[in-house]
């Protein structure tokens, strides 16, 4: 997820969780998708923006967060344009943002004043806007090809840095990296390159903290293989504004940002590769539609998320992999800060997802509200979960949820079958609303669910009741933002992360084949029938509970604000409930007595869920509390049914 996001709401300050909330409380009925007038995000890093080369529609509004802690600017080489508008002196201060709008197609390169040149050497970026050719390369056009020329670069034994190396090749060579420590950042816009390490674990990149990526590719069909990435500011291995890439084998920890991360880019793969300590996510595809991209037998730890999907949709698969130990598993999400929301349609199968509460991961701010779930679908629309493992996490195993950024993100449409769900704080699965309509959940192996009854009044192909969500868990999450944006919240630094153990290595080494990234998702016979999940689903499953009976009741405690928040709100509940009802036809009475069914039930279940979990009556009757709650959410379901029904 991109700077800013923060599971469900931004940090804007506490006015904009109040509103969100307000947002949330007051989404009844059917809501249409939001008009979206195209903006997107380029953040300011100490030194460097992200992303460097940026393609956009016409008339897009592009808003320059500075995320770093020093003070930065955006000019244009050519001086038409700044962000003087919003800052007279030309100083964005750390946590301000500028907008500025680009309305005719045309090539904008820019820099920060104090840390690039106009040249674009330093701090300094490309915005393309319109169907408009650009090359980054200084030598011309540079077509791509589909087949290797033979030809091998050698580092060091040619040439003395792998950017030489680089800067050298033409499409279709193999730059070959000898072991050893390489204290450099590696920018490749020759197409159709292969970057190949000879040994994984000891073809290292160091950023030492102070540089930006350990590798950007800026040319379509670049494959790097084999090779570590440690320590950058940003991100690991970096794709961005390409068609055509391909990640093997490689290791990416302890960077700044992601560890290996495709934006803007499609017909991709990323394959046998290991992410961890990263404060946004380990493995990141965003605003792409199709995305054509498979990521599958991956490794994600001790990161803030093991996987992100900010309006990544279409032909996107994310399989046989292991999610374990973050502070949250996969995550595929809508954001207004990067174009093409909202997310649809990916399709997540077959993978491990685990024990994701590690509160001393390093993350952004904005992420810890979602610490302690597994899987999370957020504002998403149209995605397949089916046949993961996801087992012991404090909060949910698997959690469908709007989101509210500038517009308000419907989560419509997901289909969650067949999966295994178990040892789960809070509810194996949920569906959290206002704002869930027409998802479904079908065949899985689980225990609890939030709210109860989903898989009976939410099923795929039986009963599926409209409004029939858990209406305190967005509320909670938005709370629980506002305090991490408030500093209260947990998380590490990323430089004192584990350092990983040996990956496996590239088969056949040096002698592999060489393959430029070419026609990568029609070339990969992807059966997805045939995906299984990592050999150790069995021995995570048979294993006992660690921690989690305490989670639950932690996450009962915390949603024990959010009852209070909606109680609160009770009157805006009403108000809108009598201004829904009176614009019915109907006799009166029956318009008052529906606003006041709609004004009581949303409270009976959530009070019922919590007296059932507060230890005082746990010795009690149980089984009537949670009865009680079933029945109220049955009667509320019922109610709003028919309200949508125009009864």
């Amino acid at each position: 997820m991109d700077e800013g996001s923060g599971g469900v709401a931004p940090k804007r300050g506490s006015l904009r969780i109040w509103l969100a909330l307000l947002l949330l409380a007051t989404t009844v009925g059917c809501s249409a998708e939001p008009e979206h007038e195209n903006e997107v995000h380029v953040r300011m890093y100490d030194n460097a923006f992200s992303p460097p080369l940026l393609r956009v529609p016409e008339n897009t509004r592009v808003v320059f967060v500075n995320a770093g802690r020093n003070p930065h600017n955006a000019v244009a080489s050519d001086a038409s344009w700044s962000t003087e508008e919003d800052f007279g002196d030309l100083v964005m201060p750390a946590g301000t943002r500028a907008v500025v709008e680009f309305g005719e197609a045309g090539v904008n390169p820019y820099y920060c004043t104090f840390h690039g040149t106009p040249n674009g050497i330093g701090m300094a970026g490309v915005i393309v806007v319109g169907d408009v050719e650009y090359q980054p390369t200084g030598r011309g056009e540079v077509e791509p090809v589909s087949e290797p020329t033979g030809t091998t670069r050698r580092v060091p034994g040619g040439y003395p840095t792998i950017q030489a190396a680089v800067d050298a090749a033409s499409p279709g060579d193999l730059v070959l990296v000898a072991a050893g420590v390489y204290r450099e950042e590696v920018t490749v816009t020759t197409p159709s390159l292969v970057l190949r390490g000879v040994d994984r674990n000891r073809v290292i990149l160091d950023g030492e903290f102070v540089r930006g990526n350990g590798v950007m590719a800026l040319a379509d069909g670049v494959a790097i293989e084999n090779m570590t990435a440690r320590n950058y500011l940003l991100n690991g291995f970096f794709w961005t504004g390409v068609t055509g890439f391909r990640g093997s084998y490689l290791t990416a920890y302890n960077n700044g940002d992601y560890g290996i991360y495709a934006f803007d880019s499609t017909d991709g793969l990323f394959e046998h590769s290991y992410a961890s300590g990263s404060p946004d996510s380990g493995f990141y595809v965003g605003q792409c539609r199709p995305c054509r991209v498979v990521l599958r037998n991956l490794l994600a730890e001790n990161n803030a998320l093991g996987y992100s999907g900010t309006n990544a949709s279409g032909e996107l698969y994310i399989t046989s992999s292991v999610w374990r130990r973050n502070m949250v598993g996969i995550v595929p999400n809508t954001l207004d800060s990067e174009l093409l929301p909202p997310q649809r349609g990916a399709t997540v199968v077959a993978n491990l997802v685990y024990d994701n509460n590690n509160r001393l991961a390093p993350t952004h701010p904005s992420m810890a509200s979602l610490l302690g779930n597994g899987i999370v679908v957020i504002g998403g629309a149209e995605n397949t979960l089916e046949r993961n493992v996801v087992a012991d996490h404090e909060g949910h195993g698997i959690l469908i949820t709007p989101m509210v950024h500038e517009n308000v993100w419907l989560a419509t449409g997901n289909r969650v079958r067949h999966n295994q769900v178990v040892r789960s704080g809070r509810a194996d699965l949920g569906l959290a609303g206002p704002a869930s309509f027409d998802n479904c959940f079908e065949g899985n192996d689980h225990e609890t669910s939030a709210p109860a009854g989903l898989e009976i009044f939410q099923g795929c192909r039986g009963l599926r009741l409209p409004l029939g969500f858990d209406l305190v868990q967005s509320a909670a999450l938005l709370l629980r933002a506002r305090s991490a944006g408030q500093g209260d919240h947990p998380g590490g630094d990323i430089r004192d992360q584990p350092v990983p153990p040996d990956q496996a290595q590239l088969p056949g080494g040096v002698a592999a084949p060489v393959r430029p990234a070419a026609a990568v998702f029609d070339g990969l016979g992807f059966d997805l029938a045939a995906a299984l999940p990592p050999p150790e689903a069995e021995s995570v499953l048979a294993a006992s509970a660690t921690g989690v009976e305490r989670a639950g009741s932690l996450a009962r405690l915390s949603d024990a604000w959010a009852y209070w928040m909606w109680l609160a709100l009770g009157p805006i509940w009403l108000a809108v409930a009598l201004w829904d009802l009176a614009r019915r036809s109907g006799p009166g009475a029956v318009r008052a007595g529906w606003a006041l069914v709609s004004l009581a039930l949303p409270y009976l279940g959530p009070a019922a869920y919590l007296l059932a979990g507060r230890p005082v009556l746990a010795r009690g009757p149980r089984w009537l509390l949670v009865g009680g709650a079933t029945l109220a959410y049955l009667l509320l379901l019922t109610t709003h049914a028919l309200c949508l029904a125009e009864f």
